[in-house]
């Protein structure tokens, strides 16, 4: 009896024992991973510092280098290894504000909710205009307009002359009913972006025209702001052969639908403005954090695990969201782990990019730097080194699965790795892509590379480059169970008998984000 219960017993184990046997989790370490991510965390005094002691961070601005040299001298205080500023390949010159304002002058005196374009010109000193207002920013309507331009600061005519009530909260998570597992592309850009080059030269072109007409400044507002949220995002002037024609400035959208209004009803308007910018092309590369936790095996520790998010960010924040939270976070995986003690059999790697917002042209530069160009998929020796690249950027909701980016063979290695944090919502794995950020620089070449599921929060409503992209805005909670979860991950990876599978090679093909002109 005792010998039927016994081989009953262990014919109910044998699937749980292969199970194990092809995807072991070392539940101790998940254990001691968990409370100190959770219990220990660093995350609200690593965000502090990178958002509001170093400020706001645009690719290859004073903020960002500053920034860029706090994150390299923390990680060496830990005790991370080759922690240093790469450069990843040219980028165009510097900017920086020393100052910024503009208010209504007529009909009466009020402050304005305004911040320049970024790598916009300043203007000569505080300069007061009136007010003119085209149909299109068009060299049609700047002809049409004729010398009434000459002196003045213009405004586009709003499409939508009223403000449609916000009756949907701002921030969001997915529901315990949302199937994770089905979740579908996001964020894929579909087609070449090389078809918007003909647009960004009119863009320009346009520009040129209005300077060369004598306007003063630009003035614009964002369709989709409003409460004094504003998205001071875009701008082609860091680039070689790209000049700011004219001081251009983002305004909230209540504040030029007053100006729209007054205009209309025949009133003047009148505003000054002031805005000291200081461009640099003195270093006009781009740079990249780098730093390791070496790996100890010896047959091993020439292979990389590696994590990251972007760095840089617009200038209206101090970009907490989009990506603080992302270099925080991964910031707060080497720090978990170098806590822990933990001796990889491969060599971990952070990396913190640039220009992302350019283009992704930070993790871009360096993956044509070490592994190979997606054009002519000529590889090179390191690219088969790296096992897997986790990437954070959508904000700081809690993770709550990953996009496997179409590579089926991950799915039960990750559904094992997720299944001990379960509790803390982390549970879709769906084959859909996600895009627009650093990950797919690294799938353009067969790197098996993934971004993180995450729940929505304020990201797109709110803080994603926006003013409102601040401290405040962080989910302090969320981003420690991220962090913890991403550190089980890299942990799991790193000691794995085997490298991650991968899909098979894609053909030779031009990176949607290698393009001849500046986004």
């Amino acid at each position: 009896m005792r010998r039927i219960l016994f081989t009953a017993a262990a014919a109910m184990l044998l699937p749980i024992c292969l199970f194990a046997q092809e995807e072991p989790v070392d539940q101790a370490m998940m254990q001691k991973i968990r409370t100190e991510g959770l219990e220990h965390s660093q995350i609200a005094v690593i965000a502090h510092y990178l958002t509001d002691v170093n400020g706001p961070r645009l690719t290859n601005s004073p903020g960002y280098k500053n920034a860029a040299k706090w994150a390299a001298q923390t990680m060496q205080q830990w005790g991370i290894k080759n922690t240093a500023l790469e450069p990843w390949g040219e980028f165009g010159k510097s900017w920086s504000l020393a100052q910024s304002y503009l208010s209504l002058k007529a009909p009466y005196f009020q402050p304005v909710i305004a911040y320049p374009k970024a790598w916009s010109i300043g203007t000569k000193g505080a300069v007061t205009a009136d007010v003119i207002m085209l149909d299109t920013l068009s060299e049609a309507a700047i002809d049409q307009a004729g010398a009434a331009i000459k002196g003045k600061i213009v405004i586009i005519r709003p499409r939508d002359t009223t403000i449609v009530s916000a009756f949907k909260a701002y921030a969001t998570r997915y529901t315990d009913t949302t199937d994770l597992n089905k979740l579908p592309d996001m964020y894929m850009v579909h087609g070449s972006l090389s078809q918007y080059k003909e647009y960004f030269e009119k863009v320009y072109a346009v520009r040129r025209y209005l300077a060369a007409k004598g306007a003063v400044a630009l003035l614009k507002a964002n369709p989709h702001g409003r409460d004094g949220t504003l998205f001071a995002d875009g701008g082609q002037y860091y680039a070689k052969g790209y000049n700011s024609p004219l001081p251009e400035m983002i305004v909230g959208t209540e504040e030029l639908l007053r100006m729209y209004r007054l205009i209309n009803s025949g009133h003047r308007v009148q505003l000054e403005m002031n805005i000291q910018s200081k461009s640099d092309s003195t270093d006009t590369k781009g740079y990249n954090v780098v730093g390791e936790i070496p790996g100890t095996d010896k047959d091993l520790k020439s292979q990389l695990v590696m994590i990251g998010g972007h760095l840089d960010s617009w200038h209206s924040g101090t970009g907490a969201t989009d990506d603080g939270a992302g270099c925080i976070v991964m910031m707060e995986v080497m720090r978990i782990l170098k806590t822990l003690g933990v001796q990889p059999k491969r060599t971990i790697r952070i990396a913190l990019w640039g220009g992302e917002e350019q283009g992704l042209l930070g993790s871009f530069g360096y993956v044509k730097k070490h592994y190979g160009n997606p054009a002519d998929m000529q590889l090179k020796p390191e690219q088969k080194n790296v096992s897997a690249y986790y990437n954070l950027d959508n904000g700081s909701g809690k993770i709550r699965g990953i996009f496997i980016q179409g590579n089926e063979a991950v799915r039960p290695i990750f559904k094992s790795w997720l299944a001990p944090f379960a509790d803390l919502g982390a549970t879709g794995i769906t084959s859909s892509n996600t895009g627009s950020t650093d990950h797919l620089s690294f799938d353009a070449v067969g790197i098996p590379g993934f971004q993180f599921i995450q729940d929505p929060l304020e990201y797109e409503t709110r803080t994603h480059h926006s003013n409102m992209d601040t401290y405040d805005h962080l989910s302090m909670d969320d981003m420690k169970q991220a962090a913890t979860i991403i550190a089980a991950f890299v942990y799991n990876t790193a000691q794995r008998a085997e490298m991650m599978p991968r899909k098979p090679l894609p053909k030779p093909e031009r990176f949607v984000f290698d393009l001849d002109f500046p986004l």
